[in-house]
């Protein structure tokens, strides 16, 4: 079978940055994933168990190359030492286990963190193409390129809209479920080529190293849910996370994710001293807008120039949402735009809204409590409940029988 992972840098840039941190931090975690699918598939995934473990026999067997490790060596966010245990790292096929359970396809992670963090977005890739390979190839691609034109047809027309004071700027974060490895590379060759100066760049470190454009990424929620089980007061994960985060990259890599508890239990911890060292917040549930204005009042109320901060929106955004929420903000606040599926896996197919999620660490369960509750993925209703007290916020419904 074809191999489609090929190179350890066809990941997200925020697994390398959030590796790095707790490599230094909390080399001595021990954590585990599990994947889920949240919707209904085409046809049962437990039909692809066999093909996903010869994939992840394929995976075990890479290594960082030579001009891959030059190439994150020439970050200047990413150290040394990280860059050196990268040069003699590889994935242990012991850590990961895919296996059919009745119609559902399960995969679960369990090892020391710096060395499983790194399979969640190769295992959802891996997933993604399999499964879509076994749709129309021809069908598909002519209807994503049609659509793709479609996309480079509406940003010429916004370009004659009224400019706003801040511009409009998006980047691809489609890696987790593209249709397949080569049609994203060719996504990010023509929106690289026809949508300037709008599109600034990819997730997809081996992408932006082969086509010379900017690795874009911070951080992701498995991060600072993985304080809640480091010995810190419960209520101190998310302060605890960010001073880390402060400490380890001492100015750079500065938007905050906010909705592991909602926008309300991190605006509650994301006082001046943090509202002053990071750039700016990256959005990924809830209503945009709702959240948006929140950040906007929070930064009035510090007494913060908005006008020099950041707000990312990523939560499954396409290009007409995306400029929706630039008209409503783009004159009152710097903005950037993480767009996936839409980019990647828009071919008139439906798409599979799979994830791999850190489920415990040090044997602790750990959670988020998002502003779109169908996010939660735990199934330990006591901790969500204690969860949901500490912080002061409405606990997800317990599942009936």
């Amino acid at each position: 079978m074809t191999p489609i992972i090929t190179s350890l840098l066809d990941t997200d840039l925020y697994k390398f940055t959030m590796w790095q941190a707790i490599l230094h931090r909390h080399p001595q975690n021990e954590a585990e994933y599990t994947f889920n699918c949240r919707n209904t598939t085409a046809y049962p995934l437990a039909e692809l168990v066999s093909d996903v473990n010869e994939q992840l026999d394929h995976l075990c067997s890479l290594r960082f190359t030579a001009p891959e490790q030059a190439y994150l060596r020439g970050l200047r966010f990413m150290r040394a030492d990280f860059i050196d245990y990268l040069r003699i790292f590889s994935f242990q096929r012991e850590f990961i286990h895919a296996y059919a359970d009745g119609e559902h396809l399960r995969i679960d992670v369990k090892g020391p963190q710096v060395h499983v963090m790194g399979f969640e977005i190769f295992v959802l890739s891996i997933v993604n193409e399999l499964y879509f390979r076994r749709s129309d190839q021809e069908a598909a691609l002519a209807e994503g390129r049609k659509r793709l034109a479609g996309k480079i047809e509406l940003l010429h027309e916004f370009s004659r809209e009224m400019p706003r004071r801040h511009p409009f700027e998006f980047f691809d974060f489609g890696v987790r479920r593209r249709f397949s490895r080569a049609w994203q590379r060719e996504v990010v060759e023509v929106l690289r080529d026809q949508a300037q100066p709008y599109f600034r760049g990819t997730s997809n470190v081996q992408l932006a190293m082969e086509l010379d454009i900017v690795p874009i990424g911070t951080m992701a929620h498995e991060y600072l849910q993985t304080y809640q089980a480091l010995g810190v007061r419960l209520r101190d994960f998310q302060r605890a996370a960010l001073e880390d985060w402060v400490q380890e990259y001492r100015g750079d890599l500065g938007i905050a994710l906010t909705d592991v508890i909602g926008m309300d239990a991190f605006l509650a911890d994301f006082d001046l001293y943090f509202a002053k060292l990071f750039d700016g917040l990256r959005h990924d549930s809830g209503d945009p807008v709702v959240w948006g204005e929140k950040a906007l009042a929070h930064y009035a109320k510090l007494r913060l120039d908005a006008h020099t901060k950041r707000l990312v929106f990523s939560d499954g955004l396409n290009l007409p949402s995306a400029l929706s929420l630039y008209r409503h903000f783009g004159d009152r606040v710097t903005l950037g735009f993480g767009i996936g599926t839409n980019l990647t896996n828009d071919m008139g197919l439906r798409t599979l809204n799979i994830v791999m999620k850190l489920t415990s660490c040090n044997g602790q369960t750990v959670a988020k409590l998002s502003d779109s509750p169908g996010k939660t993925l735990c199934d330990d209703h006591t901790f969500l409940a204690y969860l949901a007290q500490v912080f002061k916020v409405a606990a997800p419904p317990v599942p009936t029988a």
